[in-house]
């Protein structure tokens, strides 16, 4: 295993090479100086959505949505206390289906909220449907190997 790894920053989308010896969470991007995490996820689409899925060496966990669809906009504050829990184990993306349907395409996604975990560019886990807090937590961390009580 490297002493570092890559993680994709969410404001200027360079990458990022990391000590893993460091904690990463107040990492700053070398580029632009913005923190790499913010708790937060991050809205993403067409070609910035490939580049977070391929390039960050941590597992991306990625909500495609639509903000008329009323189990969207219920999932939308469980998905961000996920992302304020887990991050940095994990990047957390929002994917709004109606300004991407190349994406939901590709995907194959039928039916929304759809919740699925990259690695290493590949689909690692997908979920359909609204999730509870405690199933959505259990669920990302199956999804991406997370020991229990480690971020």
């Amino acid at each position: 295993m490297s002493d570092t790894f890559h993680i994709v920053c969410p404001t200027c989308d360079s990458v990022n090479r990391l000590p893993r010896s460091k904690p990463a969470q107040a990492a700053k991007c070398g580029r632009c100086g913005a923190g790499l995490f913010s708790g937060k996820p991050i809205g993403l689409g067409g070609e910035r959505f490939k580049r977070h899925v391929t390039r960050n060496d941590i597992p991306v966990v990625v909500d495609f949505w639509a903000p008329w669809c009323g189990p969207c906009r219920a999932m939308a504050p469980i998905f961000e206390r996920a992302a304020q829990e887990l991050e940095p184990a994990a990047r957390f993306v929002k994917v709004n289906v109606d300004n991407e349907p190349g994406l939901s395409a590709e995907f194959g996604i039928q039916g929304i909220p759809a919740l699925f975990v990259f690695r290493n560019g590949q689909v690692a886990s997908r979920q359909a449907g609204m999730m509870d807090p405690a199933s959505l937590r259990r669920w990302i961390a199956s999804a991406i190997e997370l020991q229990p009580g480690k971020r």
